[in-house]
């Protein structure tokens, strides 16, 4: 099935490549996915979405991956829409944990709503975007629980103190200050019988 689409996509992306020399693309079971810098984004989303040729007029869904021992440690996904053409394409961009991204709700308005999510899960901050404040978690929550270095018990726990006579809240002590993660390992999948 993907054979047929493949010299599709091959020509496609050597298409974006004249108008963005610096892209990254490969192609993913039938799917092109970019890479980019983080300062183009806007302009490479304006392209797909008005050029004749792309009609990606659809955000799907923004979301980031958090990995902590990389120099730029987030990758924000954007996941695009042509129903003109039948197609998905995925555009990723890299930063560390103190560059901000622009905001896209002016080309896409359901950005606003994905950015808002990134901002309170990563603590990714978008440039720009007219509403930036939590979405999921309370507005006193310290931290950003999808991050790797968020504890998995969170920072304070609520127990009942037979000293007081009450329920108390008090912070959590962390016995490790990172998770250790292998991204390029697979899962086990031997078997043990």
């Amino acid at each position: 099935m993907y054979n047929n689409l493949l010299p599709v996509l091959i020509n496609y992306r050597d298409d974006l490549k004249k108008f963005f020399p610096q892209l990254i693309g490969y192609i993913v079971n039938g799917e092109l996915i970019i890479k980019i810098k983080s300062q183009k984004i806007l302009r490479l989303l304006k392209f797909l979405k008005n050029h004749t040729n792309s009609q990606y007029k659809i955000l799907s869904d923004i979301c980031a991956v958090d990995y902590p021992f990389k120099k730029n440690r987030f990758e924000v996904v954007y996941n695009l829409l042509s129903i003109t053409y039948n197609s998905r394409i995925t555009i990723i961009i890299s930063i560390d944990e103190k560059t901000p991204v622009n905001s896209c709700t002016d080309i896409y308005s359901a950005a606003g709503w994905f950015e808002r999510e990134v901002l309170d899960m990563f603590g990714i901050f978008f440039i720009g975007h007219k509403d930036l404040r939590r979405i999921l978690t309370d507005y006193g929550f310290k931290g950003h629980p999808l991050r790797k270095d968020f504890p998995l018990t969170g920072f304070t726990e609520v127990r009942y103190s037979d000293f007081e006579k009450r329920i108390v809240l008090e912070e959590v002590s962390l016995a490790q200050d990172y998770r250790t993660f292998y991204f390029d390992n697979t899962w086990n999948t031997t078997s043990t019988s």
